[in-house]
């Protein structure tokens, strides 16, 4: 059988007071309203003695405010590489008196719908829906019924009032052509996508802008994508297999962008099976930081997804909305929050005169 909990009135008859008089000591307004030093301490001391915890669920009802947010997410919870998003976002709620329940769908709708409704069943203060691939999603009903943000996702519904949260893949699109081309490259071929401005594939978000912010910096220089390689998955195998052919045709002296780092694995590869090395012969800049990045020789240099970052900033953005009194807030001015995403150069992108 369960231990019985320790209610505040037995707090008040261990201390020989009231429980009005308890209930004030131990939401720290005794001196405030001039309760004897002697008083609170011995109401302290039976809290203390009783282990007694405050009804928090009973507090936040009375207060409007149940000082939890809910997190649900597709795979980011069980993902290496996105652990620190949620990281950032519990650090953050923790820091601002929240606490975080996660729940992940597996990118089952119904199964969505359900924790969703679990969720304001449990009267959370506000909502962070999150993506584990930066992409564009419908929303699910009764997002508005609190505050909510999306995390690495864009509304589908072009009139949705709820702000988004993503990477700044279109300023790293920029500074990639730019790192390139400060190089002294004149010849850039991507792998991934392009060359063409809708040469991407079907549901990412991240290809689009990345695009976008390459093509318009080599516009900007007065020059073209030397090739494009649009693939339909970003993955090693389709990484080797597109610079191989690339190789093939344009020989060595090239600089490569590929479109995330799974395909820069696969770069490399076919550059040491053609005689080349990295920089030597061809340089490759890439995206995304993946933890094996820093472990290739030459170490890739790549735009890093600041997972904890937008962990970070998605909770702030939710805790604005929320207030400090726990009732709703419009702060939002921008429906698309960027967050930027650090450039670890490391020893993949040679000079060329």
């Amino acid at each position: 059988m369960g231990r019985k909990r320790v209610t505040l009135a037995d707090v008040a008859s261990a201390a020989g007071v009231s429980g009005t008089t308890a209930s004030l000591v131990l939401s720290g307004r005794g001196d405030e309203l001039r309760i004897s030093p002697t008083v609170q301490q011995r109401v302290r001391e039976a809290s203390a003695a009783l282990g007694y915890r405050p009804n928090i669920v009973s507090i936040g009802l009375r207060n409007g405010s149940s000082r939890t947010l809910g997190f649900v997410s597709d795979t980011v919870a069980t993902s290496q590489l996105a652990g620190d998003m949620i990281k950032g976002a519990l650090e953050t709620a923790r820091a601002h008196g929240f606490m975080l329940f996660i729940a992940e769908t597996e990118g089952d709708p119904e199964l969505e719908r359900r924790l969703l409704d679990a969720m304001l069943d449990r009267q959370v203060d506000g909502i962070v829906l999150a993506s584990m691939f930066t992409r564009t999603r419908p929303l699910p009903s009764g997002l508005d019924q609190v505050p909510a943000i999306l995390l690495n996702a864009l509304p589908e519904q072009r009139t949705s009032s709820i702000p988004a949260v993503i990477p700044d893949e279109l300023t790293a699109g920029r500074a990639a052509a730019r790192l390139l081309l400060d190089a002294g490259h004149r010849s850039i071929h991507l792998v991934g996508a392009g060359p063409g401005e809708h040469d991407v594939p079907p549901g990412t978000v991240a290809g689009v802008e990345r695009l976008a912010g390459i093509r318009e910096t080599l516009h900007a220089a007065g020059l073209e994508l030397a090739s494009g390689h649009l693939v339909s998955e970003w993955e090693p195998r389709v990484g080797w297999e597109a610079t191989h052919r690339l190789l093939e045709e344009w020989g060595p002296g090239q600089a490569i962008i590929t479109l995330n780092d799974r395909l820069a694995f696969g770069a490399y590869q076919a550059i040491q099976e053609a005689g080349l090395t990295v920089p030597g012969d061809v340089s490759v800049v890439s995206f995304d930081d993946a933890p094996l990045a820093q472990w290739l020789r030459p170490g890739l240099t790549t735009f890093a997804i600041p997972h904890h970052d937008l962990g970070r900033r998605a909770v702030e953005l939710l805790v604005e909305q929320i207030g400090a009194d726990g009732t709703t807030t419009d702060t939002s001015t921008e429906p698309v929050h960027r967050v930027s995403m650090p450039l670890r150069e490391r020893g993949s992108v040679a000079r060329r005169s």
